[in-house]
Order: C-alpha cells, then sequence, then structure tokens
C-alpha cells in the first residue's frame, strides 16, 4: 500500500508516520500540495500527484495545507476533495479541516452539538464588534481577538477589561475585515501559572492528554509554554471525544480549558494537529495510533497484505 503524506514541510512528524506505515507494512512518500495538478487532458483520472505517475495514492495522510492566495489554497483544498471523490481514503478529509481551520465555524458547530464552549462572534460589522465590546467590557470582561485562520498562538489579542483596564478594539482592517471575538476564561487567581489541556482524539476515542502550563495567559508550545503529562479524566476524554464528533474528524487536537462551571471548556479543535509535544510526555505510540487508525478503520477491507496492527 502505496500513502501520500501531504505537507509543506518534512521533519519529526512525517518521519514517524513513515516508520509507523512501515510497521504495517505501507510505504509514505511526502507530497506538497503546492505540487499537485489538475490536467484533463491525459490518461487517468485528472489528477497528477507527484510520485504516483498517472495513478493514484491508496491512501492520504493531511499534515499541512501551506498558506497562499485564496486561489491557491482553493485549487489545494481541491485536489483533497478529488482524491475523496475519486475513491482516496483523505485522513483528514478536506471538509472535517475546512470545520477545524475556521474558527467560527468550528464554534457554531460545538454549539450546535451542546459541546461546552466560550461564547464567540464573527462580524464584519465594526460597529457590531465595538457594541459587542462594550458590553462585555461592561459586565468585566475581556474577549480574545483571533484571527480566523490562525494557528500556534499567534496573533492573539485580549480586549475589553483586561486586568482591570479597558483595552479598545483594534481597526478590522488590521484584522483583514473581520473581527471573530472569543470570551476570555481566566486562569485561577490563586495559580502562578496557567494552563490548558490538549487531548488527542484519534478514530473517536480520546488517547493522550497534556497540560500546557504558562505563565502567560496564550498556553500554546509555539509561545513557550512547557508539556506536562496528564490524566485523561472521564470528563476531559467525554467533552474532547464529543468535539472531535462535532467537527467530524478522523483525528483532532482538541484545546481545553477550565470553564467557570468547572466542567472542561473547547476553546479549539486542530484538524492537522501536531503532535511532537503530546509525545515527549505519553509513551503512547501516537504516529502509529494515526496509521492504524486509517489502516483499519478508514480503509477497511482493502488492506490484503498489510502486517496486522499490534494490540497492548
Amino acid at each position: 500500500m502505496r500513502v501520500a503524506i501531504l505537507t509543506d514541510e518534512t521533519g519529526w512528524h512525517t518521519r514517524q508516520l513513515q516508520q509507523a506505515l512501515r510497521a504495517r507494512g505501507a510505504s509514505g512518500r511526502c507530497v506538497d500540495l503546492a505540487d499537485c495538478d489538475i490536467d484533463t487532458s491525459a490518461p487517468g483520472s485528472g489528477l497528477l500527484i507527484p510520485g504516483f505517475g498517472r495513478g493514484l495514492p491508496d491512501a492520504a495522510i493531511v499534515r499541512g495545507v501551506a498558506g497562499g492566495s485564496f486561489e491557491q489554497v482553493t485549487k489545494r483544498l481541491g485536489v483533497l476533495h478529488a482524491l475523496e471523490l475519486l475513491g482516496v481514503p483523505v485522513y483528514n478529509g478536506p471538509r472535517a479541516i475546512e470545520r477545524c481551520v475556521d474558527k467560527s465555524m468550528t464554534s457554531l458547530l460545538l454549539h450546535a452539538a451542546g459541546v461546552p464552549t466560550p461564547p464567540s462572534w464573527a462580524t464584519e460589522s465594526e460597529a457590531r464588534a465595538r457594541r459587542l465590546l462594550m458590553r462585555e467590557e461592561a459586565a468585566g470582561r475581556a474577549l480574545v481577538m483571533k484571527p480566523l485562520f490562525g494557528s500556534q498562538g499567534k496573533g492573539l489579542a485580549r480586549v475589553g477589561r483586561v486586568e482591570g483596564e479597558p483595552v479598545a478594539l483594534p481597526p478590522l482592517s488590521r484584522a483583514r475585515g473581520l473581527a471573530y471575538l472569543q470570551r476570555f476564561l481566566p486562569a485561577d487567581d490563586a495559580q502562578p501559572e496557567g494552563f490548558d489541556w490538549r487531548v488527542l482524539v484519534v478514530g473517536g476515542r480520546a488517547i493522550a492528554a497534556m497540560r500546557r502550563v504558562s505563565a502567560h495567559w496564550v498556553h500554546n508550545v509555539a509561545q513557550g509554554a512547557r508539556c506536562e503529562p496528564a490524566a485523561l479524566e472521564p470528563a476531559l476524554a467525554a467533552t474532547a471525544e464529543a468535539a472531535a464528533a462535532a467537527l467530524q474528524t478522523d483525528y483532532a487536537g482538541v484545546d481545553l480549558m477550565p470553564g467557570p462551571d468547572g466542567r472542561p471548556w473547547v476553546l479549539e479543535v486542530n484538524g492537522v494537529a501536531a503532535w511532537r509535544g503530546l509525545q515527549r510526555v505519553t509513551p503512547f505510540p501516537i504516529a502509529q495510533a494515526l496509521v492504524d487508525d486509517l489502516i483499519d478503520r478508514r480503509m477497511g477491507g482493502a488492506t490484503a497484505g498489510l502486517v496486522p496492527a499490534r494490540r497492548a
């Protein structure tokens, strides 16, 4: 079985996936979606995937979709949609990735599914955004303004009532004309550091968790947070699994914080989740779990001749 690992950069994650595929008797080839073309004049499917000739991979694992112009990203996602339509299992599929990468859609789907998540707003109206901010500030609350398509904790800003002082909303022109705002969940004042949880859900089951701890209010590892092991308590696991189900993901990195009612609340769901920090604090073989789920659950009867998965 030949698997395309769709990524714009190779490194630790892609090596982990290739090793896990080899353990199952399959092979993984790294392919950049930017290098995939549509050519309907050629024989075959009309998709040209480097390294696969005129044929198609048996499956694809999405490890990264590079940013670009609207047209470039549309074409790259179109390749993922085309692979699915042509019968190639794509892990995660393009619709799941689209739901997760759009934070406003993530918030809407979590809310619709009854998953606890902070109140969130998305508006192109600067006047409505400022009225909302005035209302929240009057109630003594802060909001987090996030890039709609951001990642790794970049570009976040608190507005409203921040540590007792008013912070104004920046012009929407600095946010590409859109305000995506999420109510800020404050950390426990009695603790010197705050934290959130990252829970990895694979095939509908929470398999590993960590706490990301930082004195800063942004807890992403890319922003300097440290990783600590965390027990998969029933409420934490169940909430993360419900979030992954609401976004219809094959696998997901779910970010959660303690909510005002004491339950875990979901902040974001990552459809192309990194797991290097999590792997440092758990013995669970994450890449192997991803590959096993792809082969055993998504591919079903198309796995003849592969090495059976090892079960603990």
